[in-house]
């Protein structure tokens, strides 16, 4: 397939180095054919034909990097003209030698190798065609193993453009990727935050506004618990906003938030008047940090639905430490309901947390009719 460089407007250093190839190859090709010209008398004298010859070739190369196929068979024309008019042999070779190199190596590989094949055609058939026979076998293969070696090196200079390309594609759409998923990660931070602390605060504050006027006194302690909730609240937010600004790599990059923060959790949710259960099999250990924090988050989320939408009094939290998986289920005594129950964004994002691990999360009934959440999580 054709590829081409994207071109950028060129700068005053581009555009020097663009002027200084064709100058400096014209003054070496004119004073070199001229020079050559006194060790072959046998050969047309120079004139001024051939000096046109030659500045086609070399003056040319100045849109090399705009029109690299042009420029190719512009050289190869007045390459062959050159040979076929028995001019001094000389450095006339090397505009297409430059031309034939760059046009494979940006990648118009048929038209390079075409090229190639047309100029040495052409001199070996054209020579024969004029009468000039002063070549012999050796002399024609000679010729035709050098053009053949110049384009299997632009072909090995193009694979390896080709393959710098290919990983610094890669390398982008992996950063990318990666932002993606860092961009995900932190909306998901954000939901389970706000939801779980939005939740709590709008229960606790429905409780005070019951209790204002028929007991102000017991209003106290969910007024408190609103106070202790948004004040939580804004904390993790700032924690969550530090990550978007930070710059230094080496810091943190992840709040700090594992299942060492369950009973804190457990004794919020408890204020707001779902009185939850934890029960702990095996022996607790420390935790990988991101499974840690998606099991505390996949917790927190699933008390949040039951604290919202499932009418419960009490909740069960269960944790198997195990050899080889860590599983987690939260059960609720609400409604009793049947059928699959309803997936929103709260289980749909727990299931995304679970999944990037390479875990599971199931959402099923229990046998009593009220949801159920269990985790997976290989260890």
């Amino acid at each position: 397939m054709t590829t081409t460089e994207p071109i950028a407007a060129p700068t005053w250093g581009a555009r020097v180095r663009r002027i200084a190839l064709p100058v400096v190859l014209s003054v070496f090709v004119v004073v070199g054919s001229f020079g050559a010209a006194n060790g072959q008398t046998d050969r047309r004298a120079p004139d001024w034909f051939m000096v046109v010859l030659l500045l086609i070739g070399t003056v040319s190369l100045y849109w090399l990097r705009t029109h690299p196929v042009p420029v190719l068979w512009a050289t190869v024309v007045s390459t062959l003209v050159y040979m076929l008019m028995e001019y001094p042999w000389g450095p006339v070779i090397f505009s297409f030698v430059i031309a034939a190199f760059s046009v494979i190596r940006l990648g118009h590989r048929l038209q390079g190798w075409i090229g190639i094949a047309t100029l040495y055609v052409g001199h070996v058939g054209g020579r024969m065609i004029l009468g000039i026979n002063e070549q012999g076998v050796y002399q024609v293969l000679l010729v035709g193993t050098c053009f053949v070696v110049l384009g299997f090196t632009a072909e090995l200079f193009r694979a390896q453009r080709d393959r710098a390309a290919a990983a610094a594609k890669t390398r982008r759409e992996a950063e990318l990727r990666k932002a993606g998923e860092e961009r995900l990660r932190i909306a998901q931070e954000l939901h389970d935050v706000v939801a779980h602390h939005i939740s709590l605060i709008n229960v606790q504050a429905s409780t005070a506004l019951h209790l204002v006027d028929r007991q102000p006194e017991q209003a106290g302690p969910a007024l408190a618990a609103i106070k202790d909730a948004s004040k939580e609240a804004l904390v993790e937010l700032r924690s969550i906003v530090g990550i978007l600004r930070q710059s230094d790599e080496s810091a943190p990059r992840q709040p700090v938030a594992g299942l060492e923060r369950l009973d804190h959790l457990v004794s919020r949710t408890s204020r707001a008047g779902l009185e939850v259960h934890t029960i702990v099999h095996g022996d607790p250990h420390p935790l990988p940090t991101g499974l840690d924090r998606a099991a505390f988050r996949i917790i927190q989320e699933s008390l949040t639905n039951i604290v919202r939408h499932a009418k419960a009094n009490a909740a069960t939290v269960r944790i198997q430490y195990g050899d080889q998986a860590l599983v987690l289920q939260v059960d609720d005594d609400g409604q009793s309901l049947t059928g699959p129950p309803k997936e929103g964004n709260g289980i749909i994002g727990m299931r995304e947390r679970a999944t990037a691990l390479g875990g599971t999360l199931t959402a099923t009934r229990t046998p009593t009719g009220s949801l159920r959440i269990t985790a997976h999580f290989p260890l």
